[in-house]
């Protein structure tokens, strides 16, 4: 995620071509106050454990709430764009906790909301 893949912050462009491509692509069919709630965040893979999981970085905890009550549209993201039959359909919508500096996800394998210190993508080149 934002924290040490991306070597400027504050310039996400590429990242938001690529969420928009799949926002475009994936959510076409969705409802459309999702698709546009889906363009204020950043979409990413990461690897927590061992396992691909889909992160959905949300501006704020409104709207990572909001997602978490609609999570279906989501399953099967990681497989969407990995082709990777193996690994579970875990997605994470986070926001960042600016007073207490940490992400606050909530977690669709165990439909709970937990604190994490850092979230980055895997940099881990794959075979």
């Amino acid at each position: 995620m934002s924290d040490a893949h991306t070597p400027r912050n504050k310039d996400r462009s590429l990242e938001q071509a690529l969420t928009n491509k799949i926002i475009d692509d994936y959510f076409e069919n969705s409802e459309s106050w999702l698709r546009a709630i889906l363009r204020m965040c950043f979409f990413s893979l990461a690897k927590i454990n061992g396992e691909s999981v889909f992160i959905v970085e949300c501006p704020n905890q409104a709207v990572a709430k909001r997602l978490s009550r609609k999570t279906y549209p989501f399953r099967g993201m990681v497989y969407f764009l990995t082709d990777n039959f193996d690994d579970s359909d875990r997605t994470l919508f986070c926001y960042k906790d600016e007073r207490k500096g940490n992400w606050r996800c909530f977690d669709t394998s165990t439909n709970t909301w937990q604190s994490l210190n850092k979230l980055q993508s895997s940099t881990t080149p794959r075979d």
